[in-house]
């Protein structure tokens, strides 16, 4: 099974954004997986980017929160307009919550929202990050 290796260590940078302190790993698809993605410490997130309203429900930390840092660390990866990238990104995200113990309704839910309303922030952020992400990948 999919695992990750490392606890997210956070530390608040503003009104819902945090940073990692650690680095940190998720093996996909089994453990010990030759498919690594390493999220490096200092990389921003907002953790589930959920809208405001849903909070109640969906709130950003929730159990969830380790598998959006995830997803938006392969978000910010990119490459824009690369929606094979951008469907693994989800899949791996959908992945990940399972692997956390989030209920199969919940996973439902939120894959389908990132389906449907993620494609505008695939590979396309302007955070100093996120752009250091992508010269990390190589698209500069």
């Amino acid at each position: 099974m999919s695992s990750f290796t490392t606890p997210a260590i956070l530390e608040i940078v503003g009104p819902n954004r945090w940073r990692l302190v650690e680095p940190f790993e998720y093996h996909v698809g089994e453990y010990p997986s030759t498919d690594v993605i390493r999220v490096p410490k200092g990389f921003e997130t907002d953790l589930a980017s959920v809208p405001r309203i849903f909070w109640p429900i969906f709130p950003p930390q929730g159990r969830y929160a380790k598998a959006a840092i995830l997803h938006d660390w392969l978000y910010a990866l990119g490459p824009a307009g690369d929606e094979a990238a951008r469907r693994r990104a989800d899949d791996i995200f959908a992945e990940a919550m399972a692997v956390l113990g989030c209920p199969a309704w919940q996973r439902w839910v939120i894959h389908r929202a990132v389906r449907l309303f993620g494609g505008s922030a695939f590979g396309r952020s302007d955070h100093p990050f996120d752009v250091a992400a992508r010269q990390q990948r190589g698209a500069g």
